[in-house]
């Protein structure tokens, strides 16, 4: 998907290392652990992140927007693409680690639109802030021979390249929520098991791109979500994910958690009511 704005809505490798098993565990355990969503401004955008009780965000964005206020939520960035890659944008971004974000949808033209080349002679940038640093999110296909990840994680191995783990998408047109959980988990297990590492799942919801309605009815998006948190808790190797997005939209359907104002929707509640969430809500101020 496009920049948060779009939306309309340097340590060295061997401190990397040093700090791997900390970093590479799961952070918790249950149905909302490792559980963040996809921000971009909207009014009220802090309010709603407090609410929501996830554990981490990202924003497509080498640092934490202005926009976003104090918050529990830990913030993880992103190299979006190449324009991404100054000297500023990785300094901002190893200042906000363990973890680096690859490039955003880099088999979409419309998106970050990189070369499998163009992304690999890019890389050592990315390892350069000596963070630890998770694939690109490729829009489809990951588990694909021959396709785009495929192709980059081949060419990393080739070149001793760091990848420490395998950034997704997924967009389910299915809208039988047990039926489009079935499709995401044999998708994430079918890329787990071609590349043998941990998997971040960095967006994902059911939506039908280029149709009206894009998203079914609130209720079904809810329980998809609860659905698939815990199919996603089974999986220790999935080390968080990230649902589209924290925003809605003021009107009409949508896979956002908030409208403007920090307004919960359905599927806001079915977050925020996540097992491993809602235990951790009174530890949480809202002030």
């Amino acid at each position: 998907m496009p920049l948060a704005g779009a939306q309309g809505s340097p340590a060295a490798a061997g401190a990397r290392r040093d700090s791997a098993g900390a970093a590479a565990r799961p952070p918790g355990t249950g149905a909302g652990a490792g559980a963040g969503v996809g921000v971009w401004q909207e009014r009220g955008v802090t309010q709603a992140l407090r609410r929501s009780h996830a554990t981490w965000y990202h924003a497509w964005t080498a640092e934490p927007p202005g926009y976003i206020g104090t918050t529990k939520a830990r913030f993880v960035p992103m190299m979006w693409g190449a324009g991404s890659l100054t000297d500023d944008e990785l300094a901002a971004a190893a200042e906000h680690g363990p973890w680096l974000l690859g490039f955003n949808e880099p088999d979409l033209a419309s998106q970050s639109n990189l070369s499998v080349g163009e992304a690999l002679d890019l890389w050592p940038r990315l390892e350069s802030t000596g963070l630890r640093l998770v694939s690109p999110a490729v829009a489809y296909g990951g588990a694909d021979p021959d396709g785009w990840l495929d192709r980059f994680m081949q060419g990393a191995a080739d070149r001793g390249l760091e990848v420490d783990a395998v950034a997704l998408h997924w967009y389910g047109g299915d809208w039988h929520p047990r039926a489009a959980v079935r499709q995401l988990t044999g998708y994430l297990d079918a890329v787990h098991e071609r590349y043998g590492k941990p998997v971040w799942l960095t967006e994902f919801a059911l939506m039908r791109f280029g149709v009206d309605p894009s998203v079914p009815a609130a209720r079904t998006q809810a329980r998809f979500l609860r659905l698939a948190a815990e199919a996603l808790a089974e999986r220790r190797w999935v080390r968080r994910w990230a649902w589209f997005g924290l925003p809605a939209a003021a009107t009409g359907r949508s896979s956002g958690l908030y409208r403007p104002g920090a307004e919960v929707t359905r599927v806001g509640r079915a977050f925020a009511g996540l097992p491993a969430l809602a235990a951790a809500a009174d530890a949480r101020s809202d002030p």
